[in-house]
């Protein structure tokens, strides 16, 4: 389905804008509506939200994407091994960062987005250490720069989508206790 399909670096530079825009208001939201004390109750729901999450997109990534870019990229073993094992992965590292975002000063949903978006950019560091953007046709001549920048508003878009759902299912959990 995708195979004809050419990526370029300007579609890079323009998915980061149209992401960065999203991600302004996206996290402004975010950040009025998530105080530490709630950030702090988030993390059984953010936890399962995270490992739903990236099983979902990458189940979805190596049905749509394995024959056009991943296979490139992965043994072919792997192909069904990288969902649940990178649901794991992502998991632990929304662990880590939650505890970061506790740690540091300021609003922790803001922390836990950029730390979400430079996730982004060093997952796409490794891809291309594997041969990312030199393998697959569809991604071959875009630009390493645009490749490294594009995922930091990619992945704040990403987790901001994870602490929303976090969010409404701790929301909606507690209004139906008090009830």
């Amino acid at each position: 389905m995708f195979e004809d399909l050419k990526v370029t670096t300007g579609h890079l530079w323009e998915g980061a804008i149209v992401f960065a825009l999203v991600d302004v208001l996206f996290v402004f939201l975010l950040v009025r509506r998530l105080d530490r004390q709630i950030f702090t109750r988030l993390k059984p729901f953010l936890l399962i939200a995270t490992g739903v999450f990236w099983l979902l997109l990458w189940t979805a990534m190596c049905i749509y994407f394995w024959d056009p870019v991943y296979h490139y990229v992965f043994p072919v073993w792997a192909r069904w091994v990288i969902p649940p094992v990178y649901a794991v992965l992502f998991t632990v590292i929304a662990l880590l960062f939650w505890w970061i975002s506790l740690r540091l000063p300021g609003r922790p949903a803001l922390t836990f987005c950029l730390l979400g978006g430079l996730w982004g950019t060093a997952t796409h560091l490794w891809g291309m250490s594997r041969g990312l953007i030199d393998r697959p046709p569809m991604l071959q001549g875009v630009s390493p720069l645009s490749v490294a920048v594009m995922p930091i508003f990619e992945f704040v878009f990403y987790w901001c989508v994870i602490l929303s759902v976090s969010l409404f299912t701790f929301e909606h959990l507690h209004r139906g206790a008090r009830l």
